[in-house]
């Protein structure tokens, strides 16, 4: 299920219903935010929908002329807020939709201020829970698999290096914008940056790539264009070769902007990589997950822990995946690792993780076989030539969830680690 297009839907449908003519959207903090990750301005004015204000403003003009379409959550603050809307409208007519279900008696409250008779519909999105998975009608009705982080504690303690999730796990995407205004030398025009999929057709189609890859094909956009300019022709084998041709060519940064932003987050990232070292970091955790080899695993582990440049984050995960992947070891050294941690600063919050962790998603608590004496793995390093400073990395683990999907798909789940509740047994489907 499509979740975004989900929402833009539900979005449509509440402004269609409201017929045709001018519109303002009355919305709280997170239905704005909600708003603004499924549709862009241009696309949410061809549905006549010509303004936008927060429930919560109190400087909003009376504009008679224009539809009230509330988008709001059901809290006491919002509700409270739409009864003085009500007594005093600054709208002809309001149509009413609540993300979730709204009490009896806030519903009476309402039509009680709604003295001068503008509400003309009031809806909840989901009205109940069960609504929820009556998204499709098929023969085969759809099956609830129910999964406990806890059973794979590695895979989210791994460096990702897939643009998307470099993104989110480097510079971080809130509501599909990253902050980029701590990027050294970054012009005004990208200190904050939008990344959606729906509208921009290179990340769309870059977003599951690797690393490496998506660098050749940013270059291979920059070189389309020189090709059209011979006489501006000048060597792209570097990230900071392409920042410059960017910041050098400003007809290029007007026409080709989804470049120039993919230019600078691909050139922050590579930054971050090489100042957090995190190649030879991500070779240790992927031994770590994937590898039985504890003499290999324990000098690796300490002698990047030794190494000045390694942040804290990057530390604190190394021992974790430590002490996941060898808590029962007869010659663990978690306790040495332990102190390394202490020697080099790290603070006790952080040091208390490695045993959270372990209690969260250790041998006792997890209900499958997560980790193998057979899970011996040779690293293989991937290499994308043609673009210095973008090397590819490793890969070459794959997550629990890999493997579940893949026994449920052949009706092999076991049944004492999957109870199964349903008309027939899996292996019927």
């Amino acid at each position: 299920m499509n979740v975004t297009l989900a929402v833009k839907q539900y979005i449509s449908k509440m402004i269609e219903s409201s017929g045709p003519l001018m519109k303002v959207l009355l919305m709280d903090k997170e239905t704005t935010s909600i708003v603004s990750v499924v549709y862009t301005q241009s696309e949410i004015l061809q549905k006549e929908v010509y303004l936008f204000e927060r429930i919560d403003s109190q400087n909003r003009d009376n504009m008679k002329h224009l539809k009230a379409i509330c988008f709001l959550r059901p809290t006491k603050e919002n509700v409270e807020h739409l009864i003085q809307e009500l007594r005093r409208p600054k709208y002809s007519v309001y149509f009413i939709y609540f993300s979730n279900v709204i009490s009896k008696s806030e519903i009476k409250a309402l039509a009680e201020a709604d003295e001068q008779e503008v509400v003309a519909e009031v809806q909840q999105i989901i009205t109940k829970e069960y609504e929820l998975f009556d998204f499709r009608k098929t023969e085969v009705p759809p099956l609830l698999l129910i999964l406990d982080r806890s059973d794979d504690a590695i895979t989210p303690l791994l460096n990702q290096w897939t643009y998307q999730a470099m993104v989110h796990e480097l510079l971080g995407l809130n509501n599909n914008r990253i902050d980029l205004s701590r990027v050294p030398g970054i012009s005004k025009d990208l200190r904050e940056v939008v990344l959606s999929a729906d509208n921009d057709e290179f990340y769309a189609n870059n977003l599951y790539l690797n690393f490496g890859e998506i660098g050749t094909n940013i270059k291979n956009l920059m070189e389309d264009f020189q090709k059209k300019k011979p006489k501006d022709k000048q060597k792209l084998e570097s990230i900071s070769d392409m920042k410059a041709f960017v910041d050098n060519y400003p007809q290029f940064k007007k026409m080709s902007g989804t470049v120039s932003k993919h230019v600078t987050v691909v050139g922050e990232l590579s930054r971050l990589v090489s100042e957090r070292q995190l190649m030879e970091v991500s070779e240790v955790e992927q031994e770590l997950a994937c590898q039985n080899d504890h003499s290999s695993a324990q000098q690796n582990v300490r002698r990047l822990l030794q190494n000045p440049r390694l942040s804290e984050i990057d530390a604190v995960r190394l021992v974790m995946l430590y002490a996941l992947r060898y808590e029962k070891h007869s010659s663990s050294i978690l306790p040495s690792l332990m102190q390394e941690l202490n020697r080099k600063g790290l603070s006790e919050r952080h040091r208390k993780m490695v045993q959270a962790v372990v209690e969260y998603g250790g041998k006792r608590v997890r209900g499958s076989d997560l980790i193998t004496p057979t899970d011996a793995v040779a690293i293989t390093k991937q290499f994308f030539k043609g673009l210095k400073g973008v090397e590819n990395v490793y890969t070459q683990h794959q997550p629990l969830l890999h493997d579940t999907l893949d026994q449920l798909i052949k009706g092999r789940l076991k049944d004492s680690q999957f109870p199964y509740l349903g008309p027939s047994s899996l292996r019927d489907r």
